[in-house]
């Protein structure tokens, strides 16, 4: 990366020793990075998270792989339920925009609401699916690394104990 001339500027940025670490702090960060990412653009994700890890020394290689979730055999999964969800957080209804709506109806504009209403409301679900996962999935991370975290120091503990009476016993 350090070689290449078109990544030579902002490779000393990427090859920080602490964008590469699971830490406590990172990793939830990377995930809700790489989850946020997977869902706002679907070209081009993994080059996104990874920017985005920079500033918030996110884990970058964690937030490279959770954008994984969104794939070319996932897509139309996850267009249609942005859909639903769009279509639930808009909350569109024709008979509740009154008067403008039935002049644009009637005339040349049909199709430009049709494709709204397609399209629109599938953005606006990917958006709210963006910060949803986002958000679940930093909160996740972050339960899941102290479980483990005190997992492994309550095995810790019970060994130092083990080895504490055993020298005890001994003498």
């Amino acid at each position: 990366m350090a070689r290449n001339k078109y990544l030579r500027p902002i490779a000393h940025r990427f090859l920080t020793p602490e964008l590469w670490r699971f830490t406590r702090r990172s990793v939830p960060r990377g995930v809700a990075l790489g989850l946020f990412s997977a869902f706002i653009i679907p070209v081009g994700q993994i080059f996104l998270a990874a920017f985005l890890a920079l500033p918030s020394r996110a884990n970058v290689p964690l937030a490279a792989l959770v954008t994984f979730v969104t794939n070319p055999f996932t897509i139309a999964f996850w267009a249609v339920l942005a859909n639903k969800v769009g279509q639930f957080m808009l909350q569109l209804d024709a008979a509740t925009t009154g008067v403008a709506s039935e002049q644009l109806e009637s005339g040349a504009w049909q199709w430009v609401i049709d494709a709204f209403q397609v399209a629109g409301v599938t953005v606006v679900g990917f958006l709210v699916l963006a910060i949803v996962s986002s958000t679940a999935g930093y909160l996740l991370s972050s339960a899941i690394w102290r479980i483990l975290v005190a997992r492994r120091r309550a095995k810790r503990l019970k060994q130092m104990e083990a080895r504490l009476d055993q020298r005890l016993n001994a003498n």
